[in-house]
């Protein structure tokens, strides 16, 4: 019997595709892009749980600006994200990513898209378009947890997940929750008393419109617990009815 041993190695290589949060940027300017993350996400860094970023320059490869990507960078680590891809930009903007830390995505391709790495929506501006005349509504699509917060300045929200006892969703327009809504919801919060609060599954904290509001003092009525409800003003009183 030969003394020899068969060692199996010890990794493998493959391709692989995850999915990353892309944030396409309009402006350089990173104290404006301070204020913004703290107007959107809120100065408790807790939106995001350490996802992975491509930052797409397309909107700024022409400008003549130069790119901190140092401080880029920094600043979205405050906000647990994990830069780690660019793409989009000019020469000399890729240059400096690269020497940042950061590496080149590739590109869209227009024949073979399962090239171009997969791309988890949220679906959030980072950076306003003032040509624009309204924002798309903000999209989040992760559970959130006790003590988080998100905001949408200027537009709905729509939750594809469930708002935990102790988060809350905030926003100038349209609340919509598609889950259970256990935390607190705050629609019309710049004072817009047409907008209402929507979700499938209605177990709230606290539910407001337009500054008016209602807490739970004592279990909601079988005909609204944990069924799809819709909340709306009628005149100042707060009305809650099935959906």
């Amino acid at each position: 019997m030969s003394g020899e041993t068969t060692q199996r190695s010890g990794f493998d290589m493959k391709s692989a595709q995850l999915p990353v949060v892309a944030f396409a940027l309009r402006s350089a300017d990173l104290e404006q892009l301070a204020q913004e993350f703290v107007e959107r996400f809120g100065s408790d860094s807790t939106f995001f749980d350490h996802d992975p970023v491509l930052i797409d320059l397309a909107h700024l490869r022409e400008a003549d600006e130069d790119i901190d990507f140092v401080a880029l960078v920094a600043l979205l680590r405050e906000y647990r994200t994990t830069p780690v891809a660019v793409r989009g930009g000019s020469e000399a903007q890729m240059a400096s990513a690269y020497a940042a830390g950061l590496i080149a995505a590739p590109e869209a391709a227009p024949v073979r898209k399962a090239a171009e790495p997969e791309v988890r929506e949220v679906e959030v501006e980072v950076i306003k378009e003032v040509q624009l005349p309204a924002k798309a509504s903000l999209r989040v699509d992760k559970p959130m947890r006790s003590g988080q917060q998100v905001y949408a300045s200027g537009s709905d929200v729509i939750v594809n997940a469930i708002v935990s006892f102790g988060a809350e969703v905030i926003a100038d327009g349209n609340v919509h929750v598609y889950g259970p809504l256990r935390g607190r919801a705050v629609a019309g919060a710049r004072g817009d008393k047409t907008a209402r609060i929507y979700c499938t599954c209605f177990e709230p904290q606290l539910v407001s419109i337009a500054g008016i509001y209602r807490t739970v003092e004592s279990d909601w009525p079988a005909e609204l617990a944990g069924k799809a409800a819709v909340v709306r003003l009628e005149g100042e009183k707060l009305l809650i009815e099935p959906l």
